[in-house]
């Protein structure tokens, strides 16, 4: 059998670039060898490109991962050609954050021509932009908390001004969250004004734009979304906490929440969720894969949180664990993305480029 030819691009210039590192390592002890040919390209803090061909053997650690006996390569003649001389099939990005999964390194391969995994430019960016996000959903009518929004510049000039906004608007517990960071990173619990100056601060380390949401009382529950025009979706899993609330260490050092699914919900609400995930799929024009989040009220009010364009993606992460429990592997759903990737790119050379 002729295999495929697959890239896997992980690292990048975020502060997520150790868990892109550690989703990489989970997808290609995953993927199927048998089926495909898998050249890996890893992007470092730098942002300098580094290659290796015909990735056969096991990954154990993710410093394996940093190549660090590899020279860097230039951008277009890595992607150029698979290590048997071929085009490539697909591109698969594990790439979190900015210039990731931001829409950017989507363009790139969408000026390369590339079929590439997940979503493409239009969706990643509005889909990491938390105000942008925001505002579509509103438009689809999906109910959400109430937040503000601000640049760094605005809060530097107006301090005053944004702190007396969120007392008169929003109550405390209130969340400060840059507006296009991931996997929790720069997110802020507070609960007086000397708190939220604090969480303000740090999460203008990471982004110029924040987002402030109203804290509320409930179950944190997502969905799984997967494929193109025509998507499925998963039954809800329910996020359960041994803190008050998870940050980037309790998420990904300290194992301090665990995954229930299915999450225990009546099936009405369940239905509601999963018809809610593909409204909010559709709302920022999604393809490959998509994880919806929701808060669930005691009383059963849904309020939708955010849409995740590259979820955490590790084997035992939410989106594959929900997956499998409707009986899709970790290795065929892997399968299904390249698949989705392929079939959006045949469908994208039905458009015309010139004008008879």
């Amino acid at each position: 059998m002729v295999k495929e030819n697959i890239c896997i691009v992980y690292g990048g210039k975020s502060a997520e670039h150790d868990v892109s590192k550690l989703t990489a390592q989970n997808v290609l002890n995953a993927i199927d060898k048998e089926k495909y040919l898998v050249d890996i390209i890893y992007i470092t803090n730098d942002g300098l490109w580094k290659k290796k061909d015909n990735i056969t053997e096991e990954i154990k650690s993710i410093e394996s991962l940093n190549m660090a006996d590899v020279e860097a390569g230039e951008i277009t003649t890595l992607l150029k050609e698979s290590s048997d001389g071929q085009p490539y099939d697909a591109v698969f990005p594990l790439l979190h954050g900015p210039n990731g999964e931001d829409g950017t390194i989507q363009g790139l391969f969408e000026v390369l021509d590339l079929p590439y995994v997940g979503n493409g430019v239009l969706a990643a960016s509005s889909s990491m932009d938390k105000l942008v996000m925001k505002q579509l959903f509103e438009h689809r009518g999906l109910p959400q908390l109430p937040y503000i929004s601000f640049l760094r510049s605005e809060y530097e000039k107006y301090e005053g001004n944004i702190i007396k906004l969120v007392k008169d608007k929003l109550t405390y517990p209130v969340f400060v969250k840059p507006a296009n960071l991931g996997s929790s990173v720069g997110i802020s619990k507070c609960n007086n004004e000397d708190e939220l100056k604090a969480g303000i601060e740090e999460a203008f380390q990471f982004d110029r734009k924040l987002v402030i949401e109203q804290g509320i009382n409930a179950r944190e529950v997502e969905v799984a979304v997967l494929g193109n025009d025509y998507p499925e979706t998963t039954w809800p899993g329910e996020v359960i906490k041994d803190v008050a609330f998870y940050d980037y260490k309790s998420k990904y050092k300290d194992g301090k929440i665990s995954l229930q699914i299915p999450a225990e919900l009546d099936e009405e609400v369940q239905m509601t969720l999963r018809n809610m995930a593909l409204e909010a799929f559709k709302a920022t024009d999604c393809s490959g894969l998509v994880r919806a989040d929701f808060f669930v009220t005691e009383d059963n009010q849904i309020f939708i949180n955010e849409t995740n364009a590259m979820p955490g993606f590790t084997a035992f992460s939410m989106y594959p664990s929900l997956w499998e429990n409707m009986g899709l592997s970790y290795s065929d759903l892997i399968t299904k993305l390249i698949d989705l990737a392929k079939e959006r790119h045949e469908d994208k050379k039905k458009n015309k480029y010139t004008i008879d």
